[in-house]
């Protein structure tokens, strides 16, 4: 018996998705002629921005929402709620010496995570 090359795996996998799209298509088509899907509370609205997303540059967006999907965040997903945090923070203190504490730790964050989303540009490990 032996193995499927790399072509036919390819061409297996190609009809099993292929049909996993008209799988979809066909239930969203029901829904549709039901009217199940115009009674959704959410039809037709824009959806919910995630937390941080506008806070995050374009480029890391799409794999920081893959890795995170598959429940492994990158560090630096935490670092965007830190700094999200401390600017919530710092817009909310009345005191002048914890507007200077915060300002010092949201500086220092805010070049942490430079360097790093700027290390990950350039060793391409985005």
């Amino acid at each position: 018996m032996t193995q499927p090359t790399d072509s036919e795996r390819r061409k297996q996998r190609d009809a099993s998705l292929h049909s996993l799209d008209e799988a979809i298509a066909e239930h969203l088509a029901e829904s549709w002629r039901s009217g199940e899907l115009q009674s959704a509370e959410s039809f037709g609205k824009p959806l919910a921005e995630p937390e941080g997303w506008a806070q995050t540059p374009t480029e890391f967006r799409l794999p920081f929402k893959i890795l995170k999907n598959a429940g492994a965040p990158p560090a630096e997903v935490e670092l965007f709620h830190r700094r999200a945090a401390l600017r919530a923070e710092l817009a909310a203190v009345t005191s002048d010496d914890a507007r200077l504490r915060l300002q010092r730790q949201l500086a220092e964050l805010e070049q942490a995570l430079a360097l790093r989303l700027e290390g990950m540009r350039g060793s391409g490990n985005l």
